[in-house]
């Protein structure tokens, strides 16, 4: 009898994988995953600070608003302040909603991810011609803005359809960060070539953790150097992938950038034990290395 199934990597327990390094010699890998979104007014999907009201939900898209024009500016100092590379997943529209934003974090040289047109759709509910149609639309956006293509790609609402990793690697892609079922990279099968899936975080979120699980700002920031406290112990025994993911609307908050700082501060102090990176230069190593495709 057969279940369904992905189809899309093999079982593989950790221990049982051969052992690498990461440049430097380091066993930890360490990347900040900061999402820079848009939303539509009175009308489509985002995250809710209250329970919304009829449309148009001025407090919540308001809320959201925020983190574009002061917390993502915040965060940006932050970063600065520790010498931290960024992961920056844009959705396209914002070169146009908010002009001069992106252009701040390619001024950093932080890493441009693709993450669809906008936060207010999910590319898992279209029929297989209309994403590809907003995977193209949305690349063919930051390529030209940025110069060159996106490595990777992080779906709006970590939505995929059963052909996402297809058509990403058809438009290009070389990993995606949707799926967090591992702590290293893993090689998807695709209909075409394979795509590295790299490890992108559900738990050391602050959308799952803050706006979903009601865990406070300081929760949070103890959760992260909890996290990288045992991970880097872990990684005594095999490489490892940590990332942690951050919207400006969320920890860009006053009250909740503080123990941030203190939780990003912790990591930093052991940069000399980890690499500080971004997703897309593990995705890199990862190719250079060779490691199996499955």
């Amino acid at each position: 009898m057969e279940f369904p199934h992905h189809g899309r990597y093999p079982y593989s327990a950790l221990p049982d994988r051969p052992v690498y390094d990461w440049p430097g010699g380091k066993r930890l890998a360490v990347y900040v995953a900061l999402n820079l979104e848009t939303f539509d007014y009175g009308s489509g999907l985002g995250a809710e600070l209250a329970p919304g009201g009829p449309q148009p939900d001025v407090l919540n898209y308001a809320w959201r608003d925020w983190g574009n024009r002061v917390g993502a500016w915040r965060l940006r100092d932050l970063f600065d302040a520790l010498t931290l590379p960024a992961s920056v997943l844009v959705n396209s529209r914002l070169y146009a909603d908010c002009p001069g934003l992106i252009e701040a974090f390619r001024a950093r040289g932080d890493e441009i991810v693709g993450h669809g047109r906008t936060n207010a759709e999910r590319q898992g509910d279209k029929d297989e011609e209309t994403e590809r149609a907003m995977i193209a639309e949305a690349t063919a956006t930051l390529t030209r803005e940025e110069g060159r293509a996106p490595a990777g790609w992080l779906g709006p609402w970590i939505s995929q359809s059963r052909t996402t990793p297809d058509l990403l690697a058809e438009a290009g892609y070389r990993y995606l960060l949707d799926w967090c079922h591992d702590d290293q990279p893993t090689w998807f099968r695709t209909r075409t070539r394979p795509i590295l899936a790299v490890p992108y975080p559900q738990e050391l979120n602050d959308i799952p953790a803050i706006v979903a699980r009601k865990e406070t700002g300081r929760d949070f920031a103890q959760g992260i150097i909890d996290g990288f406290d045992e991970m880097l112990a872990q990684s005594a025994s095999a490489p490892l992938v940590m990332g942690i993911a951050l919207h400006p609307y969320i920890v860009g908050q006053p009250h909740r950038l503080r123990p941030l700082r203190e939780a990003l501060t912790h990591i930093a102090a052991h940069r000399d034990r980890i690499w500080l990176t971004t997703a897309g230069a593990i995705a890199s190593h990862i190719e250079a290395q060779g490691i199996p495709k499955g």
